[in-house]
């Protein structure tokens, strides 16, 4: 299928929520999002106001201060609550960073004075169809968004389309709609599409999960599943949805999608949408056409999630310009990115996964799910989930050690079910699970929960677990 270029929408909500040039914007947070949105408004002559409540002390952030201010911003350091409703409110439209919450004062003050709120990939999907500029395809769920947008982007650059991967994964949208490329493969967050407008129209959309996450934001699961479902709301015609029919609030929500609608299910016997086959040489992914994308056994990683990405990364390459073989060949050569469930090392048949990246019970369960027996870590600054649904894994477990804020939490879930200890560090973490294992178990730092009661990142969190293992095994070794 043709890709459609630059659609120009000139009616809805977009519409009537568009600022003139010199207008008042009023740009919430100055992180890489905000540095990249004030740089594009003062580009395009709006005056720019930025509200920064927690202004960092280093030199990335001096700089990024230093470049609003040198291009025309009036950039405002720890406003208080009074000052950064009173700027909003009197502004033509205002754009939260990503997890600025509706809360937030300046936010809540622009709902009740009227004045638009739209995130950063709102405002970019509007650049993108205004100027011509590249095809959007976005990517969202509660898990696998980074591998599948990663996915999706290597399989179209592998295919000869010109593409580029964007959002949440990293780079801002605003910046990649201006790229010299056909596509902008975006990871979009439940944050950003719960202030998208009509503007936002992907031409492709994967919706890839749903589990509880970020309820300390959304308050509600079904306040996160609608935020979430904004990804496809204003698709219609030829525009694509990839959904996991294996999900059943995901296949609900896709029900009411407006534009083609493509399954994807890695569940024994799926008759429709993409999903593997069973023939005589073995079992294949394929297509809703029923094409051979690729035997089962040559994925590096075959666990029901590694599969489902697979398919939803197909599924979105097909209809974006990729061919059969180019989806293939990047997926025999995919071996899994950084702090998702990646072997650390192997040490008298002891296994050490690094999943650091599972910040939701979902992620966990999926995780243990995939393996036989398990020290699991898990513990960290809980998003107001339920821990107790961890509960199910116990049939899977060797032992727990609970580690950071939700510890007690994590025990609690566990109490009477297996075996639970507590660690105040990593290192301990680490050894209290190695002294724990037995031959054949997987240590697994799966957390459940955000990292930032000890650390700034899950990455940093990761890599950390993997210095602390690599460690114990070469003194133990």
């Amino acid at each position: 299928m043709e890709m459609q270029r630059g659609r120009a929408r000139t009616s809805g909500t977009a519409e009537r929520n568009r600022p003139e040039k010199g207008t008042r914007v009023v740009v919430v947070g100055l992180a890489v999002t905000g540095d990249a949105l004030v740089r594009h408004l003062t580009r395009r002559g709006d005056n720019v106001i930025v509200l920064e409540d927690t202004p960092g002390t280093g030199p990335e952030y001096a700089a990024r201060a230093q470049r609003a201010r040198a291009a025309g911003a009036d950039v405002v350091e720890r406003p208080g609550a009074v000052r950064a409703g009173s700027l909003a409110a009197v502004a033509d439209l205002v754009v939260p960073s990503p997890g600025v919450s509706e809360r937030h004062a300046a936010i809540a003050a622009a709902l009740r004075a009227k004045v638009p709120v739209r995130s950063e990939v709102d405002v970019a999907a509007e650049v993108a169809s205004r100027n011509g500029g590249p095809v959007l395809a976005a990517i969202t769920g509660t898990n696998a968004k980074t591998t599948v947008t990663t996915l999706t982007a290597a399989m179209l650059m592998a295919a000869g389309v010109k593409a580029v991967p964007a959002g949440n994964i990293g780079r801002p949208l605003i910046e990649a709609v201006e790229d010299a490329v056909d596509v902008v493969v975006a990871e979009v967050s439940s944050f950003q599409l719960n202030f998208t407008t009509d503007a936002f129209r992907p031409r492709a959309s994967a919706l890839l999960n749903l589990g509880a996450d970020h309820l300390d934001w959304h308050r509600t699961f079904d306040a996160y599943a609608r935020a979430k479902s904004k990804v496809f709301a204003h698709q219609s015609g030829e525009d694509l949805l990839v959904f996991n029919a294996d999900d059943p609030v995901v296949a609900g929500l896709a029900a009411e999608a407006r534009g083609r609608r493509v399954p994807f299910s890695v569940a024994q016997g799926a008759a429709s949408g993409y999903r593997v086959l069973d023939t005589a040489a073995g079992q294949v992914l394929v297509t809703s056409d029923d094409e051979e994308i690729v035997a089962l056994e040559a994925l590096p990683r075959r666990t029901p999630s590694d599969v489902a990405n697979a398919l939803a990364a197909s599924a979105m390459a097909v209809d974006l310009g990729a061919d059969l073989v180019s989806i293939g060949d990047t997926l025999t050569g995919f071996t899994g990115l950084a702090h998702r469930l990646q072997l650390v090392t192997e040490r008298n048949e002891v296994r050490y996964v690094d999943d650091s990246k599972a910040t939701n019970v979902h992620a966990t369960i999926a995780a243990v799910g995939a393996l036989e027996s398990v020290v699991l870590l898990a513990g960290g600054r809980n998003k107001g989930l339920d821990l107790g649904e961890l509960r199910t894994l116990a049939p899977r477990l060797r032992a727990v050690v609970a580690i950071g804020e939700a510890a007690d939490e994590v025990a609690e879930a566990f109490a009477g079910l297996t075996t639970v200890v507590a660690a105040a560090s990593m290192r301990e973490a680490v050894r209290k699970a190695h002294d724990l294992a037995e031959r054949g178990d997987t240590v697994l730092l799966s957390p459940a929960c955000a990292s930032f009661d000890w650390y700034p990142s899950y990455s940093a969190r990761g890599d950390d677990f993997a210095r602390e293992v690599r460690e114990l095994v070469e003194v133990d070794g």
